[in-house]
């Protein structure tokens, strides 16, 4: 027997998620599953790990589509700060780092990156495409924010550049997407 696969607008998605349909939830896990499963793996870099948290994503989004506004951005970029949030919450979790201190060392930086990578899941929406437009210094805020888990005070550490900078060129950067993305 074939299955129909549904397609639907954002406009559609959101009001069919609002409403609890089931439809809803079964599309947005099968199409947007793979590009948070890689921010989230490369932020807390544990395969098990990122898939318990995916799931908790999905139930928060599930749970939380009451306070999605489609005037503050788009569904993906909200779905994407929930998972983004969820992953250094983990990450900032006593019972996550005790459990790092004491699981053995292994190569997995090496099997994330072969298998895990961000761009190859945020590509198959266009994404990444869209970042490579922007300016070098809007790239690389978008890119150590919201795909590498920074948080802004973070990045202006790292970078050695003052936090009002920070938010400026993210600012830019996020304006320069909306209008790409025509939003």
């Amino acid at each position: 027997m074939l299955v129909k696969e549904e397609r639907f607008s954002e406009d559609e998605l959101v009001n069919l998620l609002k409403k609890q349909d089931e439809r809803s939830i079964e599309f947005l896990y099968d199409n947007y599953s793979n590009a948070l499963f890689g921010a989230i793996i490369q932020i807390v870099q544990e395969k098990e790990t990122a898939e318990d948290l995916l799931q908790e994503v999905f139930v928060k989004i599930w749970k939380g589509m009451a306070s999605y506004e489609r005037s503050k951005g788009r569904l993906y970029t909200w779905m994407l700060n929930i998972a983004r949030n969820a992953s250094i919450d983990k990450l900032r979790s006593k019972g996550f780092k005790t459990n790092a201190k004491n699981r053995p060392l292994d190569n997995s930086v090496s099997y994330i990156n072969k298998n895990f990578r961000s761009e190859n899941n945020i590509d198959t929406i266009g994404l990444q495409k869209l970042v490579e437009q922007l300016k070098p210094e809007h790239q690389l805020m978008i890119d150590m924010l919201y795909f590498k888990g920074y948080t802004q005070s973070e990045l202006s550490e790292e970078l050695n550049i003052p936090l009002g900078t920070v938010k400026t060129r993210v600012r830019a950067a996020i304006i320069e997407l909306r209008k790409k993305m025509g939003a």
